[in-house]
């Protein structure tokens, strides 16, 4: 059979799919709104909260893959030291909030950058899958090595929150303290990535290594220190989302990357691997289709890891280069 026949059935196949599944969410979500509004927005900010979340964590990914070309499947992992050695200042050494939210992201920076240098730096000018390789070792590594009893150890353990939750409630509405603070947070941290891309020298100078990293070097520009600063600004998104994660979420344990780590890849690439504004809005679609699943669809909490990646082949067989992404990105 000719490819292109095979490609369209493939693609009918995947808009009847999404249709269905639209079709299924409209009514329930339909019914629900009618019936019980007020479950609809305590959901929808619950899937937002979540989303806010994701955010942080694709922007990193694709903020790797744009200048790097790199999946970088030991992210969650670096986010998963984030929220540990959050909890250790704040229980052993009694920090606050703020100085416990520095003491992470400098802990995630300085992670991201010695990853890069010991493990991703000597494969620069390797095939693209031996740096992959790399990555999920890495990523392996990570888990097991930080499950040792004499390292974190493989215990869920509950995180002290450093402050109290506190909520209000509006028009049967409830929300908390802590929404607004991962809310305001992401926003903030999303606004402060696209300024430095778009207006800084080092963003300049990302996008031109991006763009054609030879000619970037021969105009003068310090390559690998860019990516070096590149894993930097990840590393800070990292801790950042880990222990806001952590406070929303309070226990943690060697493997809680994982999840994340992956619904936010998945949020990345339906938004547009590379792009930010992609990875913003798919995050968001994602922790809003999470949040509904979990609240509309029986067995919704089984389920809302399968419809993520449901949502994931969609969108590679309608629109590979996901909502924002370059068509043209591949042939540059």
């Amino acid at each position: 059979m000719d490819n292109k026949v095979i490609k369209l059935l493939l693609r009918a196949l995947a808009w009847g799919i999404l249709a269905l599944v639209a079709g299924v969410v409209v009514r329930l979500v339909g019914g629900v709104i009618i019936d019980s509004p007020v479950t609809f927005v305590q959901q929808m900010l619950n899937g937002l909260q979540l989303g806010f979340m994701y955010a942080m964590i694709a922007v990193g990914y694709t903020l790797v893959y744009g200048v790097v070309k790199l999946i970088n499947f030991a992210y969650g992992d670096i986010f998963m030291v984030g929220a540990f050695v959050s909890f250790f200042g704040i229980t052993q050494y009694g920090f606050s909030f703020v100085p416990a939210l520095l003491l992470a992201t400098v802990a995630c920076i300085f992670l991201a950058v010695i990853i890069d240098r010991v493990a991703y730096k000597p494969l620069r000018e390797a095939p693209r899958i031996a740096a992959l390789i790399t990555a999920l070792g890495m990523s392996i590594f990570l888990e097991y090595f930080t499950a040792l009893k004499f390292v974190f150890s493989p215990d869920y353990i509950a995180f002290e929150r450093p402050f109290e939750l506190v909520s209000w409630e509006v028009g049967g509405i409830r929300f908390t303290n802590i929404q607004l603070i991962v809310a305001g947070v992401s926003i903030l941290y999303f606004l402060g990535v696209q300024y430095i891309v778009g207006r800084t020298k080092i963003g300049k100078a990302m996008r031109a290594s991006a763009f054609d990293k030879p000619t970037a070097q021969l105009m003068g520009i310090n390559v690998n220190a860019v990516i070096g600063a590149t894993f930097a600004l990840t590393g800070a998104l990292a801790g950042t989302a880990a222990m806001l994660y952590a406070t929303a979420y309070p226990q943690i344990f060697t493997f809680m990357g994982l999840q994340p780590g992956l619904k936010a890849f998945v949020a990345a690439v339906i938004g547009g691997i590379g792009s930010i504004p992609g990875a913003f809005v798919g995050s968001l679609i994602m922790g809003f289709t999470e949040a509904m699943t979990v609240g509309f669809v029986p067995y919704g909490s089984t389920l809302k890891d399968g419809v993520a990646f449901i949502l994931l082949i969609a969108m590679l067989l309608i629109r590979p280069t996901g909502i924002f992404g370059d068509p043209f990105e591949e042939i540059k």
